[in-house]
C-alpha cells in the first residue's frame, strides 16, 4: 500500500517512477509469486492425475493384450480341435468304406458259398431222382421179365416139368443160403 501512495504523489509531482516503484511491476511480481505458490501444487496435482490417467491406460492397454493373447489362444484351441475333429472325421468315414467293402465282400463269398451248396444239393437231388428212376425203371423191368416169363412157362412148361424143377431148386437152396 504505501507503494502505491507513494506512486500516487509521485504521479501528482510529475515524476516518472522507476522501474521498481511502478505498481504494475509490484503487480506482476506478486502475481509471479503467486503463480509459483500455486504452481508446484498445481504441477504435482497434475502430474499426478495425469500419472494415474497413464498408469489406468497402460492397465487397460495390457488387460487388452492379455485379452488379445487368451483369445489368439482360444482360436489357436479351436482350430487344432477343428483340425483334429475333421481327421476323427476323415478316420471314421475311411473306416466305413473299408468296412463297407469287407461286408460287400464277405456277402459276396457268402452268396457264392450259397449258390454253390444250392447247386451242389441240386446236383445231388437231381443224381437221387435219376438214381430213384433207375431203379423204379429196373424194378418195373423186371416185373414185367418175371411176368413175362411166368406167362412163358406156363404157355410153355407142363407140369411134369415144372415139378422137377422147383425140387432142383429146392435141393439147391441149402447151397445158396450159405
Amino acid at each position: 500500500m504505501i507503494g502505491i501512495a507513494y506512486a500516487a504523489d509521485a504521479a501528482q509531482a510529475g515524476h516518472k517512477l522507476s522501474f521498481w516503484q511502478e505498481p504494475e511491476t509490484w503487480l506482476a511480481v506478486a502475481f509471479l509469486i503467486f503463480i509459483g505458490l500455486l504452481a508446484r501444487p498445481v504441477w504435482k496435482k497434475a502430474t499426478t492425475a495425469l500419472d494415474s490417467r497413464a498408469a489406468q491406460i497402460e492397465a487397460e492397454l495390457e488387460e487388452a493384450r492379455k485379452l488379445r493373447e487368451e483369445a489368439q489362444a482360444m482360436l489357436a484351441s479351436y482350430q487344432r480341435k477343428q483340425r483334429d475333429a475333421a481327421k476323427e472325421a476323415q478316420a471314421i468315414i475311411t473306416h466305413a468304406e473299408e468296412e463297407a467293402k469287407r461286408i460287400t465282400a464277405n456277402a459276396e463269398k457268402a452268396l457264392v458259398e450259397t449258390l454253390k451248396r444250392r447247386e451242389t444239393l441240386t446236383t445231388d437231388k437231381i443224381a437221387q431222382a435219376q438214381a430213384k428212376a433207375v431203379q423204379e425203371v429196373k424194378a418195373e423191368a423186371v416185373e414185367i421179365a418175371l411176368a413175362a416169363t411166368e406167362q412163358l412157362l406156363k404157355d410153355r412148361l407142363d407140369e411134369a416139368k415144372a415139378d422137377a424143377l422147383v425140387d432142383a431148386a429146392v435141393q439147391d437152396l441149402p447151397a445158396r443160403l450159405r
